[in-house]
């Protein structure tokens, strides 16, 4: 079998390194790939939104499946293309992909299936905005305990939480008259604030069966302790035992399979990776939102634990046989995945810093350097992204698989490299009575 992934991240990178240890996958390409896709297959210079040029590719190269890593060529439609094609491809349509493309179809679909979320309301004029902030919240000192959300995608950095009303007018401007986001801001979302532990749920769906993957946890804010601006996530570990074999339960039935459930009666049935990104308040989890596609970060602790022929799940959920499958195969070891990042991100950052150290940090036991924003110039490895790598290890105990991750992560430099340095630590915090499942839901 002749497989195309579709992506240059981290993601991208972790999906190509699971597929071919496949039995029955022969050749791996990556389009376009990083430098780190390179040890997996061939990197082919086709740009991920490039979708008449990818089409074309994998006729030519007689491509046998596509596994669409990012969310943008979903939500602009390339699994229809691809069908349309007669190409076989994993992923959701663009009508399902809205989803993650737009968030106020997201929330409204979430009200309408009765799934748990915060309330919201919709904008698309800053003024009517900020009149709306400005009449809920007259005292200028007062506690806003409000999210401003652009609509549309933003590579995870089009949320903004706020804690005073200048915090809230801020976000409002830079989303809607500044358009930090680009288009992203046309419409916008105001919805009240979430206090908790964050969580992530994903779960392989054809549209019928739900098969829930372990959860994880990632650290959205670039700095340790949950401090500073939102990124596209700077770190993961799995699985996270904030959430319970009964909580999972729960979040299965009151949030993922109303989900599925709601799609499918819009006519807009949902096949491939549903990742609920959750929090856990005190009166129970509220879904945030959510993602059409696997994580990035939390795809690379799951995959280093998966031990199911990943071809095989991809496959059953093309065709709507997920019930046939059974249960997937984990290592039972934790896995941590922490993200080295270039200097100035999730800002402005340089390109181009010589990585050193790579393969020193790739030889030590249970570890895996997988490559995010990656290129090869002149046979070296430089950073050409904000995250750069997902440095990923398994452990006998989650301390351990720490341990390993952070020292590949010492052995790893260039110019300006950063990282938080407590990723996994949340996992150590107590955990709290869950009185809330015997309260209303809303």
């Amino acid at each position: 079998m002749r497989v195309l992934v579709i992506g240059n991240g981290g993601r991208e990178h972790a999906l190509a390194w699971k597929l071919r240890q496949s039995s029955r996958v022969t050749q791996v390409f990556i389009a376009p790939g990083n430098a780190g896709t390179l040890e997996e297959g061939e990197n082919v210079a086709i740009a991920a939104n490039d979708i008449p040029g990818l089409i074309k590719f994998a006729q030519t190269a007689k491509i046998d499946l596509t596994v669409v890593g990012p969310e943008g060529p979903l939500v602009e439609g390339v699994v229809d293309a691809f069908q349309a094609a007669k190409l076989r491809v994993f992923g959701p349509s663009r009508a399902a992909a809205q989803l993650e493309g737009s968030k106020i179809f997201c929330k409204e679909m979430l009200r309408h299936a009765d799934v748990p979320s915060a309330d919201f309301h919709v904008f698309k004029s800053p003024e009517a905005a900020q009149r709306f902030i400005l009449d809920r919240y007259p005292s200028e000192d007062e506690s806003v305990p409000v999210v401003v959300k652009a609509d549309g995608l933003a590579a995870g950095k089009g949320v903004i939480v706020c804690q005073r009303r200048r915090d809230a007018l801020d976000a409002i401007d830079r989303i809607a008259r500044k358009r930090e986001f680009g288009d992203a801001g046309k419409q916008f979302i105001i919805e009240d604030r979430l206090d908790g532990q964050e969580a992530s749920v994903l779960a392989f769906t054809d549209g019928r069966t739900i098969v829930t993957l372990p959860p994880a946890q990632d650290h959205k804010p670039a700095y340790d302790g949950d401090k500073g601006p939102n990124t596209g996530g700077m770190g993961a570990y799995c699985p996270a035992h904030i959430v319970d074999d009964r909580m999972l339960s729960w979040i299965e039935e009151h949030m993922l399979v109303p989900t599925v459930h709601a799609m499918k009666r819009s006519r807009q049935p949902f096949k491939g990776v549903l990742y609920a990104g959750i929090m856990l308040t005190n009166q129970g989890p509220r879904v945030l939102e959510y993602n059409v596609r696997l994580g990035d970060p939390e795809c690379q602790p799951l995959l280093m634990r998966l031990q199911t022929d990943l071809v095989d799940v991809i496959e059953a959920t093309i065709d709507g046989k997920l019930d046939e499958l059974g249960p997937l195969k984990w290592d039972p070891r934790p896995a941590v995945c922490v993200v080295m990042a270039s200097e100035g991100y999730p800002g402005d950052y340089e390109k181009g810093r010589q990585i050193r150290g790579l393969d020193e940090a790739g030889a030590l036991p249970d570890v895996k350097v997988f490559h995010s924003g990656t290129a090869l110039v002149d046979n070296k490895v430089v950073t050409n992204g904000g995250r750069v790598l997902a440095v990923t290890a398994l452990g006998n105990t989650l301390a351990a698989a720490k341990l390993q991750a952070y020292t590949a992560v010492k052995c790893i430099r260039w110019p300006g490299a950063w990282c938080r340095k407590d990723i996994s630590d949340k996992a150590r915090l107590p955990p709290k009575e869950d009185t809330w499942r015997d309260k209303p839901r809303r």
